[in-house]
């Protein structure tokens, strides 16, 4: 049997929430209760939850291309909503695991491919925000890291018009199963 993982990405209350710094808005906040209704289910079956969040200083380049957003120990950074009391709920659980990124690929420059192959996952399920860069990128680092794939376009978002494009992507560049 497979062990699976849940890579939660980047939804937090500056790419989700209305008054987001960089948000994806009412098409990320429709995605919630399908990734919490999954989370709960890779819990459930003795699988790994993985919150993946940007993590940037007050003086992060990257907000010479980006307004800031997610910075470290701000409200902006935290999970969104329900996600958060998701959280809250079982961030004792020993399958939930939390980790910070600075990059666009929640792989790049992180202890997450080791992570994962301590806890033998060999594939991860990609949820969260945005499609077209993150989540793309992230599932190019797992792929780079010998991983498995999956997206689950309900539960993905993007506040550009190439969401549908780039999950096409995935799947022909990387293999990647797409979940409808």
């Amino acid at each position: 049997m497979v062990k699976e993982a849940l890579l939660i990405v980047d939804m937090s209350n500056d790419f989700v929430a209305d008054n987001g710094a960089l948000t994806v808005g009412k098409p990320a906040q429709e995605i919630v209760p399908y990734i919490n209704a999954l989370a709960t289910r890779f819990l459930a079956e003795g699988n790994i939850v993985i919150v993946s969040m940007d993590a940037h200083q007050k003086n992060d380049s990257h907000f010479e291309l980006w307004p800031p957003h997610n910075i470290v120990g701000t409200k902006g950074q935290q999970l969104y909503g329900d996600l958060y009391d998701w959280f809250q709920d079982n961030k004792n659980h020993n399958n939930l695991i939390y980790k910070s990124k600075t990059n666009y690929n929640a792989f790049f420059q992180t202890d997450l491919a080791e992570t994962l192959k301590i806890l033998e996952v060999e594939k991860v399920h990609i949820v969260g925000v945005t499609t077209d860069i993150c989540d793309f990128l992230t599932v190019a680092g797992a792929d780079a890291e010998g991983f498995k794939t999956a997206i689950h376009k309900r539960g993905v978002a993007t506040f550009t018009n190439i969401g549908e494009t780039m999950v096409n992507h995935m799947k022909r560049c990387f293999h990647t199963e797409i979940i409808e």
